[in-house]
Formats: structure tokens, C-alpha cells, sequence
């Protein structure tokens, strides 16, 4: 089946942030997704500053989505801690309520929803469960999850896992957590807790194979583990955590910039650049690969996909690159030890690191 161009494959922040501005700009873009219903992805349950800016200048407003406000960030780390203001403040907001908010304003815009899994891509054509889908242009925005013949490479001996649990609201884990972004480090990898909205409590971990092997070899094990050698990391997972789903996902590629693409293939998100999660910015990075990548096809159409590619890998470099510096120096004892004393001795220096792992926006952000 042949539909108009372009065709954005996946329908979260990085593909809705297209689809409405190709939409607005009188395209007629059709958003491909496997989902009729808005789940909850794993990553990007906090919204930098820099992302909030963003959403709002696209008329998505994320202040009525109920999210917890964040304005500080706190280090744990050998038992103690350290915090430092944000550059600005930012926002704990879950996944589901982002994606719900965006798809809405994209379908309103004018784009179309399809809902089909697509098993594979090659030549322009989508290779669905229920059909294929021919264009002459196709965003691929669907997130950590490669599509067969276009999967992004894999390489690291040690490599990189996510695993996320939310909590339900308490009173405990509010009072302990508070308007703060949190990062508990141990050897191999880190933890991310923000509260979100209702005062759910959402934890990611991101780390090495080898600390899960380390951990027990299990998410549950893994849990236990890093709780039994962490106080304050055990305070806010509480009694009550083995009653929750664990998630996780495998071989996260951080560090990854796509720099080249084929003519009429745009790669969005984290498909066009994996940020390590402690930085905050996979969101802000989906939204701005979007809505560049809809410049560009606008301008150039399909010819433009080249272009677009190496400039937003441009863009990308630098926020990645001091991201996968202070992630490495995080998973070691001595880097954990660094991140403690700067907080404490110099919380300028970290809200000036913080900022260097934001992308950079233009005057069409």
C-alpha cells in the first residue's frame, strides 16, 4: 500500500514532535505505531528544562499534566550525599502522560494514527504484521527498539542494561524525595529517582552485564543487592517493591550518533543519538531530532535525509560525549567520590556540567 509522504514510524515524543510540524506546516504525515493504547516506556520519566522550553514553544503544555516539579539535584554515593540547585527547574512526569499529550496534539494538527508492528525495513517499504507500507520517505522514531535491517551497532564487551520499577505514592517516599532528581551511584552503574505525577515514584537503573551478574544475575536479586549496600537507595525502595513489575531493556548502546543515513531514511530520537539516561536529555534530544528533521524534509523532501543527519549528529556530539564522560566516572569509586565533593564543595561547576550535557536549540526551538 503506497500512503502520502513522509511515513514517521513510532509514535512518541520523537515522531509526534515531527508529525506536528509537518502537520502544521501542511503536510500530510502519517504516524505508524504498534500501540492503539499510549503505554509507558522505560525511559524519559524526567523532563530537563531544556525539554520543557521545547514542548512549550509547540503549544504542548506540560504544566497541566500534573507532574512533580524538580529543582534540585541529589548525589548519594559510600554512604553519604550531596545536593546542588538545577540550572532551572524541570519536571518528574511519566512517559504515559507524555506520550498521551503528544499524540493528542499530533493527531489534532492533521497527522494520521495507523496502528500496525512493523517486523522489518528495507527499501522504503515497512514490512508489517498486518500489511506493508511503501513511501518514499520514512521517519524512523522507534526509540531503543531497533527495526530488523536497521539496527543500530552493538559493540561494547560489557554492555549497558536499563531496568526501571515505579513505586506508588507515599508518604515516606515523598518526604524523603521531595522536589529533587536523585542519582544513587555504585560500581558499575547508577540509579534515577524522581517522584511524577499522583507521587509515584519512578526508579531507573541503568549499569553494566557484569554488575547484574554481580547483583545475583536477576532484576529482583539485582534490587536487593544494590539496596543492601545502599541505605538511601533502600530507604526509598521501601517494603513494599516486590509487589511492582520490574522492567528492563537490553544492550542500550549509549554514546551512539548516527551520522549518516540513506536518502529518504530520517533517523529520530534514539535512533539518531543514544544519550546515557543520567544526563536528563533523552527527551529533549527526541523532540529536537523531530522537529529538524521536519525542516528538513520540508525544504529538501526525501533528499534531505543526508543532510539532516550530519547536522543534528553535530548537534548531538556534544551533550553525548560530556554525558558518557561523567557517566564512566559516576560507575567507578573514585568518580562517585569526585561527584560528591564538586556537589558539595562547588554546586556551580555541576549546574555548569549539567548544562553542558543539554542540546543546544535554535531560534526554530
Amino acid at each position: 500500500m503506497r500512503i502520502p509522504d513522509p511515513l514517521i514510524l513510532g509514535a512518541g515524543p520523537a515522531g509526534c514532535a515531527a508529525a506536528i510540524e509537518l502537520a502544521r506546516a501542511g503536510a500530510e504525515p502519517l504516524l505508524l505505531d504498534r500501540n492503539e493504547e499510549v503505554g509507558d516506556p522505560l525511559c524519559g520519566g524526567f523532563m530537563s528544562w531544556r525539554t520543557l522550553a521545547q514542548l512549550d514553544a509547540m503549544g504542548v503544555h506540560t504544566g497541566s499534566l500534573g507532574g512533580q516539579k524538580v529543582d534540585h539535584l541529589r548525589i548519594f554515593a559510600h554512604g553519604r550525599e550531596a545536593h546542588t540547585p538545577l540550572p532551572q527547574p524541570a519536571l518528574g512526569l511519566s512517559r504515559h502522560a507524555l506520550d498521551c499529550a503528544m499524540r493528542k496534539a499530533a493527531v489534532a494538527s492533521g497527522a494520521r494514527l495507523e496502528i500496525d508492528t512493523i517486523r522489518s525495513l528495507s527499501d522504503g517499504c515497512l514490512h508489517g504484521q498486518e500489511r506493508d507500507w511503501q513511501a518514499d520517505c520514512v521517519f524512523l522514531a522507534s526509540g531503543k527498539h531497533d527495526i530488523r535491517g536497521q539496527a543500530r551497532p552493538r559493540t561494547a564487551s560489557d554492555p549497558a542494561l536499563g531496568l526501571r520499577i515505579r513505586l506508588p505514592a507515599s508518604t515516606e517516599r515523598t518526604a524523603l524525595i521531595g522536589s529533587a532528581i536523585e542519582l544513587h551511584l555504585f560500581t558499575g552503574g547508577y540509579a534515577g529517582i524522581v517522584l511524577q505525577e499522583g507521587g509515584s515514584c519512578n526508579i531507573c537503573l541503568a549499569l553494566r552485564k557484569s554488575a547484574l551478574a554481580d547483583g545475583g544475575g536477576d532484576p529482583v536479586s539485582l534490587l536487593a543487592w544494590v539496596a543492601s549496600r545502599n541505605r538511601h537507595f533502600a530507604q526509598r525502595l521501601g517494603n513494599d517493591w516486590k509487589n511492582s513489575r520490574i522492567e528492563t531493556i537490553g544492550a542500550v548502546p549509549y554514546g551512539w550518533i548516527a551520522q549518516e543515513t540513506a536518502t529518504g531514511l530520517y533517523r529520530l530520537g534514539d535512533q539518531a543519538a543514544v544519550i546515557p539516561s543520567l544526563a536528563g536529555e533523552g527527551m529533549s534530544i527526541a523532540v529536537a531530532s523531530g522537529r529538524m528533521a521536519a525542516r528538513y524534509w520540508l525544504r529538501d523532501g526525501a533528499d534531505g535525509a543526508p543532510a539532516y543527519q550530519r547536522a543534528f549528529a553535530a548537534r548531538a556530539y556534544p551533550p553525548v560525549q560530556m554525558a558518557k564522560a561523567v557517566r564512566t566516572l559516576g560507575e567507578t569509586w573514585l568518580g562517585s567520590e569526585a561527584a560528591l565533593m564538586l556537589s558539595a564543595i562547588s554546586p556551580a561547576l555541576v549546574s555548569h556540567l549539567a548544562e553542558r550535557c543539554r542540546i543546544s536549540m535554535d531560534s526554530a526551538d
